[in-house]
């Protein structure tokens, strides 16, 4: 549903209580505490015996009056349908199952009106009996966020309308916080980890377990929840075979998230909250075209991010996965972006640290000293501060984000791509074309990594995985035919990219981070010396102004204050880009492709959510009815079904459409191991390599 926003939406806020706005100065306190409040308190047991948690104390406290997922379900209003069939407004759960195989099938309406004029399914006697009856009866199912629409007025003429679609991103972070797929995976509450009990070596993993984190919680009044808000935004083309039609999706999710969850694609933690406008400017110079959009994309965000601006303020109430209610703060963890899309969101003109308004505490001053009342003489005088012509960034007054901090290290573009774009290239140049294809069509098979068998100075459209291969094979490839100061700096920037990949990093790994990347400097000037840092046409380059290798230096920096860069790889999102852009983009009709992507995720999150909550509602009843004996005196818990719901009970619930069984290998392997010897069947897997 596409709504038109009001001006004043209500803000569910508790008294009002300000934070500190330096709150990126604010001590901690050292002591063992005993502290209470968090989601589960199993949850802050350590690892091992060997890591020892100082808690945050007085954080994450839980409140009454909360609600559940189911809770909302019931409140929908057609509720009262669904005393007697909750499969409400069709006739059961057989005709559901076939409802929704059909609006998840991608079928067009066309085909659907023709699947449903056959014989066979006319005897079914459905209760929809066309493509438009079916679609109308899934407007009628529980929404989530809603869609909001604004059409925004620019100062410089467009080609066409500007028009922003968003979600409001607090009702995606409630719906994310109440989701009982999430159950048991939230942290709420910051820690500090030590691998001594002297507290000398800090351990970093989680977001929960940085700086930052205990720092925005510092400034929260006592008993707040933080809520480290993830988004992530980048241009993505959505035309089929040519033309130029380009979304730029905004994803919104949370760090409290455990990382693993968030490593899982199938986890759906990542939720589209706005569809950022991508305009043609009339304008007869290309630099000021590209100042008019940084300015736009500014602006929409400014639009979008306002109640998560507010909430950072005052705070607002929110229901966790089992009903308690939470005074919950939003501070802004992390930006994941590329390169040219952190520099744009970074008001940054060119990648100059000395130049970088994120690495100088005059930024903000400089930028406001800089207002451009004509935009022409603004945009040449700019480029002295080494900016792109934002005069108000998005993030200027958002009091729990630190501009410096946010654009957090993203190992698929700032990591592997940058070993594809450079190092790779420096040792080809280093072999020559034809040798080094030579050695890696030479190498044998490896099982679970990619053969090479045309080479790799010819490849396109190099991937991520494509370049985790390469990595694993190029300095043995090269070990004797490059100059040994070469290999030397390739390698150490290998170690580098090995040490950062690790899910758990103290401070002595922090250590070997830097020593490699020291180790690399000391010899990267036989590069140079060699003639193998090349640029266009093959000419030879004398310089080191390579921003993915400039961005390297504050990797160290960026664990301390917001943890492993795992956590902040952009494989979840580059792959959500396909399932909330691409797959809607391809199932419309090539027209105003930005409403009929809001309209297909609309349908597609009010079947999720319906097919979730009635297999809750079958399950609890199946539970219901297998109890053999009850305690008379015993008066249970009235709560919603899904208030203490079991930690494996997501995994066992069967949703429609999906038939194929899951194997459980841990438990065959365990099996086979009481198994008496020979009486184990043996076979043969055959691996086949790409």
């Amino acid at each position: 549903m596409i709504i038109q926003p009001s001006e004043d939406d209500p803000i569910n806020v508790d008294q009002e209580s300000f934070v500190h706005d330096d709150y990126c100065s604010a001590s901690y306190d050292d002591t063992n505490i005993q502290a209470t409040g968090g989601l589960f308190e199993e949850e802050h047991v350590p690892a091992s015996r060997n890591e020892f948690l100082d808690l945050f104390p007085g954080s994450a406290e839980v409140y009454e009056g909360g609600y559940t997922f189911l809770g909302l379900f019931d409140a929908d209003e057609n509720s009262a349908h669904r005393v007697h069939n909750p499969y409400y407004p069709f006739s059961g759960r057989k005709e559901w199952e076939v409802a929704s195989w059909l609006l998840h099938s991608g079928l067009s309406m066309g085909k659907i009106d023709l699947f449903l004029s056959l014989e066979m399914i006319k005897a079914l006697s459905l209760s929809f009996h066309s493509a438009k009856e079916l679609r109308g009866r899934a407007e009628q199912l529980p929404s989530g966020p809603r869609w909001l629409s604004r059409v925004i007025k620019t100062a410089h003429p467009t080609k066409s309308p500007v028009v922003l679609y968003w979600r409001d991103p607090l009702e995606c972070i409630a719906s994310i916080m109440n989701d009982p797929s999430f159950h048991n995976q939230f942290n709420f509450m910051p820690q500090k980890v030590y691998s001594t009990a002297e507290q000398t070596c800090c351990i970093y993993s989680e977001w929960m377990t940085g700086d930052d984190a205990w720092n925005m919680q510092s400034a929260l009044p006592d008993g707040a929840t933080l809520l480290g808000i993830m988004l992530s935004s980048d241009k993505t083309t959505i035309s089929a075979l040519t033309g130029d039609r380009v979304a730029h999706p905004l994803i919104i999710s949370l760090a409290n998230i455990f990382m693993n969850t968030h490593a899982k694609i199938s986890s759906d933690s990542f939720l589209l909250t706005a569809l950022l406008p991508v305009p043609k400017f009339i304008h007869k110079k290309k630099h000021m075209r590209g100042v008019l959009e940084d300015h736009l994309i500014h602006q929409c965000l400014d639009i979008v991010l306002e109640l998560l601006k507010r909430a950072a303020r005052v705070g607002v109430m929110m229901s966790d996965p089992v009903g308690n209610s939470r005074h919950c703060y939003t501070g802004l963890a992390s930006y994941i972006a590329d390169t040219p899309e952190a520099m744009i969101l970074g008001t940054l003109f060119d990648m100059n640290p000395e130049q970088s308004p994120l690495l100088s505490h005059n930024s903000k001053l400089s930028i406001r000293g800089l207002t451009p009342l004509i935009l022409k003489h603004f945009s040449v005088k700019r480029r002295n501060f080494g900016l792109n012509g934002v005069a108000e960034p998005f993030w200027r007054d958002w009091i729990l984000a630190e501009s410096s901090h946010v654009f957090t290290p993203e190992l698929l573009h700032h990591v592997h791509q940058q070993f594809w774009d450079h190092n790779a290239k420096w040792l080809i140049n280093a072999l020559g074309e034809s040798e080094i294809d030579f050695r890696f069509s030479v190498l044998p098979c490896i099982t679970g990594l990619r053969h090479f068998h045309g080479g790799i100075s010819k490849l396109k459209q190099v991937t991520g995985w494509c370049q985790c291969d390469i990595q694993c094979y190029i300095i043995a490839v090269c070990a004797d035919a490059a100059p040994q100061g070469v290999l030397t700096a390739v390698r150490a920037l290998m170690d580098f990219r090995y040490l950062v990949q690790a899910s758990r990093i103290d401070d002595d790994g922090l250590e070997c981070i830097s020593a490699a990347l020291t180790e690399f400097h000391a010899h990267k000037d036989t590069i140079i010396t060699a003639g193998l840092h090349r640029g266009e046409g093959k000419k030879v380059i004398t310089n080191w102004h390579i921003p993915k290798l400039k961005f390297m230096q504050s990797i160290v920096p960026s664990i301390r204050n917001t943890d492993v860069p795992m956590q902040w790889t952009a494989d979840a999102t580059e792959h959500a880009h396909i399932t909330v852009i691409k797959v809607p983009a391809w199932s419309s009709n090539n027209n105003n492709y930005d409403l009929q992507i809001c309209h297909h995720l609309d349908r597609e999150e009010k079947c999720c959510r319906f097919d979730l909550a009635t297999s809750l509602l079958d399950h609890d009843k199946l539970r219901s009815t297998t109890v053999v004996e009850v305690d008379e005196g015993y008066e249970g818990d009235k709560g919603d079904a899904d208030e203490d719901i079991p930690a494996d009970l997501l995994s066992t619930v069967a949703f429609p459409g999906r038939s194929r069984p899951i194997m459980n290998y841990f438990m065959v392997a365990n099996s086979l191991c009481h198994k008496d010897v020979g009486t184990v069947v043996e076979t043969t897997i055959q691996m086949v390599v790409f």
